[in-house]
């Protein structure tokens, strides 16, 4: 496997219908196995969590995939933000990451430390 990444689909109430379709479809995609390489779907968070400050849910996938997943979150018209999972949490969420539509300033005072990132472990597993 290549390195593990993840990606936050944030929505608003008046995109909550379009986030809703673009779950399923992830949802979907790690169900039949298909060649967009995700290997779980988090739930829908209605409500700010973590560091991310409007709700989302997260997809893991592997990198190699990368391009894949890029061109379906792309053209969606949601914020998204993507990144590698490495023991560096901070540098994931910030300078290793990249962003689909406008940024937002997440809570980074919730971050694991340098050396650790608890995302490694629940990589494919499970969400918050």
């Amino acid at each position: 496997m290549n390195a593990p990444y993840h990606a936050h689909i944030y929505y608003e109430p008046q995109t909550r219908d379009a986030a809703a379709r673009l779950h399923r479809r992830f949802r979907e995609a790690s169900s039949t196995g298909d060649a967009l390489g995700v290997l779980f779907v988090g739930d829908l968070r209605d409500r700010p969590l973590g560091p991310h400050p409007l709700p989302q849910f997260e997809i893991h996938f592997d990198g190699q995939t990368l391009p894949q997943v890029l061109a379906v979150l792309e053209p969606a018209g949601l914020r998204a933000l993507v990144h590698p999972l490495t023991y560096d949490d901070l540098a994931d969420h910030t300078t290793l990451a990249r962003w689909i539509g406008a940024p937002l300033e997440l809570d980074l005072s919730v971050l694991d430390p340098p050396g650790i990132n608890q995302g490694i472990a629940r990589f494919g597993k499970s969400d918050f």
